[in-house]
């Protein structure tokens, strides 16, 4: 499985339309998509799944109002259950051979972060669907696994989270030597670095990337909350101490760069998952959700210190997150 920072062809995206998962507030959800495909669209293609030829002809004339490049952005008639590709989407794996690289597709199985919200049966399938739209061989592995709750620095390691992977709301019938076995066979990886709890508001249980995540073969960006007062404080903390005394696949020590995080979100008193660990990265460009200006502006620079080379955009996703993710749950990359 290639880093997310490396050359992306695309990224795909599932339209949103549930309006449960953003009650009494979808209204203005589908203008933040459209902002992050207008970014997206001027660096790679954006494909787009929708639920066929009505939904596609809204979401072009949305796209077109918000002044987004439709000349490379590709719409895919694959319906969906919700708008979380990142968690339901295609995992894209690569190799060379006999001199050529090559592709293929890797389907997890899905059941809504623990089975939290049916139905899901057309979500499970996407990266199925997509595959056979592509002509990719895609790998079934036999067991749940979201998008969200994995990292990789391409080079062989990994990083997941107790709190989700050994959840037995996932796979009950797996130990943790099981699961590390299903990565290593299925992505490629050699080494799986464990966290422990996620962020208060978190449905998923503790993404990782909530939390921490790769920007280069060996360092990190970890999200890290001031206020011991904050119910996030403690977790945060446990999981800074980790990775000060982790390394990667080469038994070399990883950079640790701390990220703040934004004061607390409620929404009619319900704390959300507001982190700017949630950005993700495409050609020449950091997205990154934003939520709380003065500290969105320490988030900026704290990316753009170990994204020198690459545009790093704030949107606000004080809107989005009420669906309790942002960017980085909404993206799926594509690699080139």
């Amino acid at each position: 499985m290639p880093a997310e920072w490396a050359p992306h062809r695309g990224t795909w995206l599932s339209w949103p339309h549930k309006e449960a998962s953003w009650p009494g507030k979808f209204g203005p959800v589908p203008g933040v998509f459209a902002a992050m495909v207008r970014e997206l669209a001027d660096r790679e293609e954006v494909h787009i799944n929708v639920a066929g030829p009505g939904m596609e002809a809204a979401v072009r004339e949305l796209l077109a109002d918000e002044g987004a490049d439709a000349g490379n952005v590709f719409f895919h008639h694959h319906p969906t259950n919700d708008a979380w590709c990142r968690d339901h989407g295609p995992i894209f794996l690569e190799r060379t051979h006999d001199g050529r690289r090559e592709q293929a597709i890797v389907d997890w199985g899905f059941n809504a972060w623990g089975g939290k919200y049916p139905p899901f049966d057309l979500d499970d399938v996407i990266p199925t669907r997509i595959g056979a739209e592509l002509g990719l061989p895609v790998f079934h592995p036999g067991m749940i696994l979201e998008g969200g709750s994995i990292d990789v620095n391409g080079r062989g390691t990994l990083l997941t989270t107790e709190a989700c992977l050994l959840n037995p709301n996932r796979n009950p019938q797996l130990g943790r030597a099981e699961i590390e076995a299903a990565l290593r066979e299925y992505l490629g990886v050699r080494k799986v670095l464990w966290l422990g709890d996620g962020i208060s508001g978190d449905d998923t249980d503790g993404h990782i990337d909530d939390l921490t995540r790769f920007v280069d073969e060996r360092t990190v960006v970890t999200v890290v909350e001031a206020d011991p007062a904050d119910e996030n404080y403690e977790p945060l903390q446990a999981n800074l101490e980790r990775l000060r005394g982790m390394t990667d696949q080469d038994g070399q020590p990883l950079r640790v760069v701390p990220l703040p995080m934004p004061r607390a979100l409620w929404h009619e008193g319900q704390r959300l998952p507001a982190s700017y660990a949630n950005f993700y990265i495409a050609n020449g460009l950091v997205l990154l959700p934003t939520y709380d200006p003065p500290r969105d502006e320490e988030a900026v620079a704290g990316l753009r210190s170990v994204f020198p080379d690459r545009d790093v955009v704030g949107i606000d996703c004080t809107d989005l997150v009420w669906g309790l993710g942002a960017f980085h749950c909404v993206t799926q990359q594509w690699p080139a």
